[in-house]
């Protein structure tokens, strides 16, 4: 066996390791089963594999993280395909460079033996929401395919108790809760849910949970080594759902309750296999939308709204 001088092995030994790039990633609410690639990521080694320093933090405030990431305090965020249109044509300086899931999660949610077991139903009900615009826009499309309109329903502000409201009969349907998560806390409470989910209902499809950054601010191929570390963490957790659910699930000691468990299987499915691949045509047909409800003034082409960073190589 040869060995290497010892002067040679010194010099080995003192070579510096290689820095790792540190980023900021805000979640757009605490740590839960909807973030679940970029914990086993964390987890698993991959943002260290891709030479990237990632921490991880659950916002204060849920409206804080696209205003942090505006203001360059932030490198990502976690947000949300339908508000991002909204605040691009707010004049923040805002792309989605990555989307995390794949498909909408809110619906329209009703009690299972309630008054409402169709859409015609609504007429003269109660409707409760947390966050106005986006979700009234979602409601009146909802309506039209049952020939109704927002004036034959009351929307009741519940801020972010709509499984509760519900329940004690406060409001007649919700929107805006997440049907991964809203019809087990409806179980666990006693109660049986309903979803009618939204793209089914005439609304176009969209990506629930996307990474945005700060064009201005932004190094794409940082950003590249982000998003494939990501779909590392979405592929471990198809391929191995019950490791990865362990990993996951250990990180804290809340996340180990039924709620989580069921909501680990429902969203497993939905997210996003090519994190860093980018459906034009469905931010198109979004801004649409918007336009169509009124939420916003003009259509900005699809470049303004997001990137697709593997093009830009």
């Amino acid at each position: 066996m040869k060995h290497l001088p010892l002067a040679a092995a010194f010099v080995l030994l003192a070579q510096p390791v290689l820095a790792q790039d540190k980023v900021t990633l805000m979640l757009d609410w605490f740590v839960n089963p909807d973030h679940a690639p970029i914990v086993v990521a964390q987890e698993k080694g991959f943002f260290k594999d891709e030479g990237l320093e990632v921490e991880v933090v659950a916002p204060a405030d849920p409206a804080d993280p696209p205003k942090l990431v505006a203001a360059g305090k932030a490198d990502y965020a976690i947000s949300y395909q339908p508000q991002l249109h909204l605040q691009v044509h707010e004049g923040l300086p805002l792309k989605r460079v990555g989307t995390l899931v794949a498909t909408p999660l809110n619906c329209l949610m009703v009690k299972a033996d309630g008054p409402v077991q169709e859409i015609a139903d609504l007429k003269g009900r109660k409707i409760g929401y947390s966050v106005s615009g986006v979700e009234e826009a979602l409601v009146g499309q909802i309506l039209k395919t049952a020939g109704l309109t927002m004036q034959d329903v009351e929307m009741v502000n519940v801020n972010w108790s709509l499984s509760p409201a519900l329940i004690a009969g406060q409001v007649d349907a919700t929107i805006g809760g997440y049907r991964n998560f809203e019809l087990t806390q409806m179980r666990l409470e006693g109660a049986e849910g309903r979803c009618f989910f939204v793209e089914e209902q005439g609304v176009p499809t969209y990506d629930e949970l996307i990474f945005i950054a700060n064009p201005e601010r932004m190094d794409p191929d940082r950003t590249r080594r982000l998003l494939h570390a990501v779909e590392r963490g979405a592929q471990y957790m198809v391929n191995h759902p019950d490791e990865a659910w362990e990993l996951f699930s250990a990180t804290a000691p809340d996340l180990k309750d039924e709620l989580n468990a069921e909501a680990w299987k429902e969203t497993l499915p939905r997210f996003s296999q090519s994190p860093a691949a980018l459906d034009q045509g469905r931010y198109a047909r979004f801004e649409q939308f918007l336009h169509q409800a009124g939420l916003i003034d003009a259509v900005l082409p699809v470049g303004d709204l997001a990137i697709d960073v593997g093009a830009a190589q």
